[in-house]
């Protein structure tokens, strides 16, 4: 714009709305103006025609640049797909690498199991029975196996107890849900084994930290721990109670991570009683040339087992012998009939029942006695009138069948039944067995239970009920678990009275001084007992030549603290005992030696002073001998 037409601008007032349309016609005609002074185009049909040639090369420089122009376009395409390509491998290979491959389910749960954590078994001094100790195991993912024939023949060259053909046929399988799989090669491999297998460098071959459990003491007290299988769950034994506890929930959902974690388990068992206990019985065994046999010893204030060895036993550490049937557990496995000790069980229910007292008398002349068509026949028959104790000294079936039949027979069950000798007895130990019993009860089947034949219970079983006659009256269930006097008291079951505990001390204690157990009286160690022979049954018949026997025995009788049981399965006759295999001339004996060995180890003290008074109700009684007990 000129310099007036400022001037003009300056000097008139407008309002903003004039201002505005004044700039916008001063804008268009300066848009005019530009336009006129540009160059005009010229027309195409206005300009001369190209040449054929120029033509060609603007349409091959145009086809050219659009096909770089498409060639960048798909260069650019293919290095995004690499570049998406590269990147999930990169992350797939960073995440196998910090998380490991997804395992199968068989997998977890080898996994799981072979990092379970089991408890320690200790004995009641504190001394290790079972422990775990870390291993691994070495596995295989038969997908992943590209030569198998060849892993087979490496992995059996560095481990020859594999078997080729199962280790091929498990290679050939394709399990889990990965399409990897997963197999055991083998369980619990030693430093050295790893090493090897480790240098093989195979793929799909790998290791899993492991428990081995381990039974430092070899065969002792085997039937009381049991064994676990190599997942380390419990198959027997104590073992198989620890489980029943919630060990393996436990581990199941991750809340045991160390074996600090878990709290020993203390039985009751005192290893070096049960070393002696062992070492004795398999003396006896081969010494009376015997099938099997069994010992124990019972704490009768507490119910707690001290010792138990049934042998044949085996090794924990290898317990594919347990699987054997002669490797039962005789104590509390096996039933039998128990013999003239459950004599001991008639006198206590005769005392009991009020009908009777030590200074009773049986009549046992002519040494039979007719009931219909059974005839009772006594083994070592006095042919006279016997008073209560020399029915027990004698081992008078007579007089145990009298006494019993003078009961009757409702009292007679009601009795057994009380002292848990009528139903399957239970402990922590998960094996055991029913007693047997008749199925139809009458009196000559109380004759006959009278003196132990007829009835078929756990040794341990009768055990628990001769602790009750002699520890004054208190049935208490054994345990495998150490415990207090005060929690076994709180426990136990009332079932005799004092006087009739006493009376059966008494009774016992005459036996060992003038009766069948004179084998057991150890000097100084105030001992009582009872044996019982009977006659097997094989095939529903009582064989004469096949004797089990057993043989029970308390000390110190004043005040008893332990019963010892030893049964034989089969003894034979030795010239020594001119030919008998009755009870009191080998599971006497046996048990006799037990006594000895381990008295001292439980802090049994002799007493080298007969205690004074130690039956004061039977001196009240004026009872037989009562005043000649006195002795060592």
């Amino acid at each position: 714009m000129s310099e007036d037409t400022d001037q003009i601008l300056d000097a008139a007032p407008v309002t903003e709305t004039e201002v505005s349309e004044h700039e916008a016609a001063l804008l268009e005609a300066a848009a005019l103006a530009h336009a006129a002074a540009a160059p005009r185009p010229i027309p195409e049909e206005a300009l001369p025609p190209e040449p054929r040639a120029d033509r060609a090369k603007v349409f091959l420089r145009s086809m050219f640049r659009l096909a770089i122009e498409r060639s960048h376009m798909r260069v650019a395409l293919v290095g995004l797909v690499f570049v998406g390509v590269f990147g999930t491998i990169s992350a797939k290979l960073l995440a196998m690498a910090i998380f490991g491959d997804p395992p199968s389910q068989e997998h977890r749960v080898a996994a799981a199991s072979s990092t379970a954590f089991r408890p320690d078994i200790v004995d009641r001094n504190g001394e290790i029975l079972a422990t775990d100790i870390r291993t691994v195991s070495v596995f295989a993912e038969p997908g992943n196996i590209y030569d198998k024939d060849e892993a087979v023949e490496l992995l059996t060259a560095v481990l020859p107890e594999l078997n080729a053909s199962e280790l091929r046929a498990k290679l050939s399988s394709r399990k889990g849900r990965s399409g990897a799989g997963f197999v055991w090669v083998k369980r619990e491999l030693t430093p050295k084994q790893q090493a090897e297998v480790h240098r093989l460098g195979i793929p799909g071959i790998g290791f899993l930290p492991d428990h081995k459990r381990v039974y430092p003491n070899g065969v002792a007290a085997a039937h009381i721990l049991g064994a676990t299988n190599l997942d380390g769950i419990g198959i027997a034994g104590i073992e198989k109670y620890i489980d029943s506890t919630g060990i393996q929930a436990l581990n199941s959902f991750g809340l045991i991570n160390k074996q600090a974690d878990l709290k020993p388990v203390q039985l009751s068992i005192d290893l070096r009683a049960q070393f002696a206990v062992r070492d004795e019985l398999a003396w006896g065994i081969d010494h009376f040339k015997a099938k099997a046999g069994a010992s124990m010893i019972l704490d009768v204030k507490t119910g707690e087992v001290i010792a138990l060895v049934s042998m044949p036993d085996f090794d924990p550490n290898d317990p594919k012998d347990a699987l054997s049937p002669d490797r039962i557990n005789r104590m509390n496995v096996g039933v039998y009939e128990m013999g003239s000790t459950f004599k001991a069980m008639t006198l206590a229910m005769a005392l009991e029942s009020g009908k009777y007292n030590v200074n009773s008398t049986f009549d046992t002349r002519g040494g039979v006695l007719n009931w219909g068509r059974q005839k009772i026949h006594e083994y070592h028959g006095t042919n006279r009138v016997i008073t209560m104790p020399e029915v027990f000294t004698h081992s008078s079936n007579i007089g145990s069948a009298k006494m019993a039949l003078g009961v009757g027979v409702p009292g007679h069950k009601a009795f057994l039944r009380k002292m848990g000798l009528l139903d399957r007895l239970r402990t922590e130990l998960p094996e055991s067995a029913a007693p047997i019993v008749p199925s139809r009860w009458s009196e000559i089947n109380t004759i006959t239970i009278a003196f132990g034949h007829g009835i078929a219970v756990a040794p341990l079983q009768a055990a628990m009920a001769v602790g009750a006659i002699v520890n004054g009256g208190d049935l208490i269930n054994p345990t495998f678990l150490k415990t207090t006097t005060d929690d076994a008291k709180a426990k136990a079951t009332h079932v005799l009275s004092a006087q009739t505990s006493e009376a059966m001390r008494y009774i016992m204690r005459l036996n060992a001084t003038e009766g069948s157990a004179k084998k057991a009286a150890i000097p100084y160690y105030f001992v009582g007992g009872k044996t019982g022979t009977a006659e097997k049954v094989i095939g529903g018949r009582y064989i004469h030549n096949r004797l089990f026997t057993t043989f029970m025995a308390a000390a110190p009788m004043n005040d008893p603290k332990y019963l010892f049981v030893t049964i034989m399965d089969e003894p034979q006759g030795l010239p020594e005992s001119g030919g008998y295999a009755t009870a009191a001339w080998n599971s006497g004996v046996v048990t006799g030696k037990v006594i000895e060995r381990v008295a001292p180890i439980l802090g049994l003290p002799p007493q080298f002073e007969p205690p004074v008074r130690p039956f004061p109700q039977m001196v009240k009684l004026n009872a037989y001998h009562v005043n000649q007990l006195g002795g060592p």
